[in-house]
């Protein structure tokens, strides 16, 4: 899996550069970009393959603010975390953005190592979401894969029906009823039926 990239967008190029150095050192990826209109457009360009990153964002640039780099972003459905870098007169802007979806803000000066835990908990997250994602995709995928006759065991089986009754209901045999039991077992990648109603309620949860 290819490291996480830090996406630093700031229009100081001291900044930038010092930022991409602290993150190189400490064994992160770190990509920069000079303004909100370049690194846009890099996120459309990328368009649902998003991987896991991390946006560190100046609240203060031009032509294209960070309020309205963040905006479009989310209007990608891009799902990496921002993080706002703010001066001491924006901290107000900075707590409205977190309301409305940023992940956090640092007021500049910061603390490099804080910034970097800031960070790496930015990207656990991202990461704990995106396995979410890819397991919700997945039983849905699965779902979609099973037959109608299937579909009507696995509805038995969560309702905690024994194959008997659910031979009785659909008018099969037992046997079929274990054949077709062990192909939806298969399929949604499951070892029993308490599991799988598990991984069921979650899809619907």
């Amino acid at each position: 899996m290819h490291r996480a990239a830090i996406h630093i967008v700031d229009d100081n190029p001291d900044i930038r550069d010092g930022l991409a150095w602290l993150f190189d050192s400490r064994g992160y990826q770190a990509a920069t970009w000079d303004g909100g209109g370049p690194f846009l457009d890099h996120a459309k360009a990328l368009q649902t393959d998003w991987g896991h990153a991390v946006v560190l964002l100046d609240i203060r640039m031009a032509p294209l603010s960070g309020l309205v780099t963040f905006e479009q972003l989310k209007a990608l459905d891009c799902p990496w975390p921002v993080l706002f870098l703010t001066g001491h007169g924006d901290v107000g802007t900075a707590v409205a953005a977190v309301k409305n979806g940023a992940w956090d803000f640092l007021e500049k000066p910061f603390q490099d190592n804080e910034l970097v835990d800031r960070v790496a908990q930015a990207l656990a997250a991202a990461s704990a979401v995106s396995h979410a994602d890819e397991e919700t995709r997945r039983l849905k995928l699965a779902l979609s894969s099973l037959s109608p006759r299937e579909r009507q065991v696995l509805d038995e089986l969560i309702r905690g029906h024994y194959n008997k009754n659910i031979a009785d209901h659909l008018g099969i045999t037992p046997r079929t009823v274990e054949f077709h039991r062990a192909n939806i077992f298969e399929k949604m990648g499951v070892s029993s039926a308490v599991e799988l109603a598990h991984k069921l309620g979650r899809l619907s949860g």
